[in-house]
């Protein structure tokens, strides 16, 4: 009792009244991190960071109050911001519960969009414990009304006022630093919230998304239909018509597409201690059945895997900060492969992933895309030692989503998300006996044993198209979305390539972002591999030129790599390109085969400039359509615009199983095709999962945004 009188008696001084409110929200709002949010924290110094975000925030805000001097101004005036700042935090409560994600803006701003995806009421999204959130400031005003905390009449000097203000503005820039020191590129590289939230707190989260949101609107609500008339220009004179010999070769096929994790074009062939670390992705990429490209560049910038997503899926790049997923694909305007193939030719479309819904934003992208199935770590066990961080280990992904695959009606356009093969390389012994390299970078080290994982993965799955006759009815695209090893750690991987350290450079940089692009069609005989340059923008045309699919009337910056026509200058995200005889880095031209800096004749540097003003050009046209949401002012003939309300991910196999019955003896599902019976008994894995009991843990959140309730497994 006595230590409760002298913090009312602190607390009836103005200084003393703004600490109590300052630390009754610090409190509630660690606890809300710790409870309600589960922010994953890894390490001590997160813990530490973790600990400190709300303070910069709340003493800025909380600081207001000390610039006025009537106290029936800075009362309620103090009262009132500790109300927001609680009415914020447990709005974001309440929201995560439901979504896992935190509340932006746009979501605050429409909140009818937000009425409309929660399950039930609010209420039913309530807990006990929500009781801590709401009973300071209940008590404070009480406190207040009895005078148990008085009212000081005594003004503090506005200097006070801009020292708390200083004082907020410097720590936020300490907690801004501590956090780029352990998430660099914290603000540009934003692909999920939680890591705003986890290092700056929820107060600057909201600020920052806000100011991003405030500059979207902006460019957007500026932009005019005629602004399209150049980006139109120059698709439309940078078509390649696509050539005969190959046009519509694959129409009709299912495409599954496999996304091969951080997996570079070196891997491919590659031994370490007389073993081939891919054995099955080797044998594929020489197969006669089989278009393979030496040549084909990663193009991503800081949106890494949903970069490369966005180019597979639209033919436009990524943005030249941060993930356009992230920060335009919740209301952005696609024109994307799963509503083209839908609309075009019937495709049902499907993606498969072991991570959360909400990484990269990726529940809200696909729905624009055209997404009608979306299977994410809901979906599957991923308990005990079953996912990674990033995610369901690839063979049980593989081998769990068959249950799902076969009850999606024919033809199908599917990707595969892999994530075992990502950074740091982590894998539990009991997965691989391979044996790797000895060098002094565990990262480089490990990269060859996840590497040999994920073939051994897609092998395994290999093995299951045939037995279920789903290989031949297909056709399968292979690609690598980004580096692995990174240019700080490419000295060490040099070692392992037999290459000279000492003597790498920029040139040898470059040449790494090289990654896997291989189209299979098991049937055909006309496969080769080629040595022309390309990359991923490239892949959406040439997807569809093989599916018999003009793309005359879309809007894509890349072209198809089998067409005559095929541009083979590969522009990279900051503007540095690669051609069959030029790697320009920095303005620095290099000549591809001495990797030495070109002495270039007149008519060279002619062809350079050339390059680099389409380059330029190309990047730029492709950041006003997204920026400017210009393509809601394009309709193409026969396209559809995509309605996002259309699709849901939640409970998605029993709408496949009502599909089939509906459908009848006319369902074209594989389920249906093999006398209603499951095929999942033809799928043979040696993961050692497949035989661990479900657990309680996981690595990873595995809540649905979109489930109403637990999805069935």
């Amino acid at each position: 009792m006595k230590y409760i009188n002298k913090i009312l008696e602190k607390s009836s001084t103005r200084r003393g009244f703004l600490v109590l409110l300052a630390a009754l929200f610090w409190i509630k709002t660690i606890i809300a991190y710790f409870v309600d949010f589960k922010l994953g924290i890894q390490n001590p110094f997160q813990f530490i960071i973790v600990m400190i975000n709300p303070i910069a925030t709340t003493a800025l805000l909380l600081g207001i109050p000390l610039y006025f001097k009537k106290s029936r101004v800075f009362y309620p005036l103090a009262i009132l911001i500790a109300i927001l700042q609680t009415v914020l935090l447990y709005l974001n409560v309440i929201y995560f519960r439901e979504f896992t994600d935190f509340m932006t803006v746009s979501t605050m701003t429409g909140y009818s969009k937000v009425n409309q995806g929660l399950s039930g009421s609010s209420l039913a999204l309530t807990n006990v414990h929500d009781i801590i959130y709401w009973i300071d400031i209940v008590a404070v005003v009480v406190l207040l009304g009895l005078k148990k905390i008085k009212i000081d009449p005594r003004p503090l000097n506005k200097r006070i006022g801009l020292a708390v203000t200083s004082f907020a503005m410097l720590f936020f820039t300490i907690n801004l630093s501590l956090g780029e020191m352990d998430r660099p590129q914290l603000l540009t590289r934003t692909f999920d919230r939680t890591y705003i939230v986890k290092y700056l707190g929820l107060d600057a989260f909201t600020v920052y998304d806000g100011m991003k949101s405030q500059h979207n609107n902006d460019l957007r609500a500026t932009a005019t239909k005629s602004e399209l008339t150049n980006v139109l220009k120059f698709t439309r004179k940078h078509y390649a018509k696509p050539d005969k010999k190959y046009y519509g070769m694959a129409k009709g096929k299912n495409v599954i597409v496999i996304h091969l994790e951080s997996f570079q074009q070196f891997l491919i062939g590659q031994k370490i201690n007389g073993k081939e670390v891919t054995p099955f992705l080797n044998k594929l990429y020489k197969s006669k059945s089989t278009f393979a490209y030496r040549n084909f560049f990663h193009q991503v910038g800081q949106g890494k895997t949903s970069d490369a997503e966005n180019m597979l899926e639209t033919s436009t790049y990524g943005l030249p900060q941060g993930s356009l997923f992230a920060q335009l694909g919740s209301d952005n305007t696609f024109q994307a492969a799963p509503a083209i193939l839908k609309q075009r030719a019937g495709y049902t479309s499907g993606v498969f992933h072991g991570n959360i819904a909400s990484f990269w934003n990726r529940n809200n992208v696909y729905k624009n895309m055209g997404y009608e199935n979306f299977f994410d770590a809901s979906y599957f066990d991923t308990t005990g030692d079953r996912s990674l961080g990033y995610g369901l280990k690839d063979k049980l992904l593989f081998n769990d989503s068959i249950k799902y695959l076969q009850h999606l009606q024919q033809p199908f356009y599917v990707k595969y998300l892999t994530v075992t093969n990502h950074f740091p390389y982590d894998l539990d012994k009991e997965d691989t006996n391979f044996k790797t390299t000895n060098t002094d970078d565990d990262v480089v080290n490990n990269y060859f044993l996840t590497a040999h994982y994920l073939d051994q993965s897609v092998h395994e799955f290999y093995r299951y198209l045939k037995k279920s006759g789903l290989l031949k009815n297909s056709m399968i695209v292979l690609y690598g979305d980004h580096y692995g090893i990174s240019d700080s750690e490419n000295k060490n991987l040099a070692k392992a390539l037999g290459k000279n350290p000492d003597t790498w450079d920029d040139f040898d940089d470059a040449q790494m972002q090289r990654v896997p692009f291989m189209v299979n069609m098991p049937g055909t005989k006309k496969g080769f591999i080629s040595n022309k340059y390309a990359g991923e923008i490239d892949v959406l045309p040439t997807i569809m030129h093989l599916l018999g699919i003009s793309t005359k009337r879309y809007v894509q910056f890349g072209t198809d790599v089998l067409s005559k026509q095929h541009d083979q200058v590969v522009a990279f995200r900051n503007q540095d390109w690669v051609s069959p005889h030029y790697t320009s880095i920095s303005g620095d031209v290099y000549d591809n085969r001495t990797g030495k800096l070109a002495k270039l004749t007149k008519t060279q540097r002619k062809q350079v400039k050339k390059n680099k003003d389409k380059v330029q050009t190309e990047l730029s046209l492709s950041d006003s359509l997204n920026e400017k949401n210009l393509l809601r002012f394009y309709h193409p003939k026969g396209f559809e615009s995509v309605d996002p309300r259309k699709y849901n991910y939640a409970n998605s196999l029993d709408k496949e199983i009502n599909i089939e019955k509906k459908l009848g003896k006319k369902s074209k599902s594989l389920f249906s095709e093999n006398g209603n019976k499951s095929t999942q008994k033809l799928y043979k894995t040696n993961a050692p999962e497949i035989h661990h009991k479900t657990t309680n843990s996981s690595r990873i959140k595995i809540t649905n945004p979109d489930a109403t309730h637990e999805s069935s497994r």
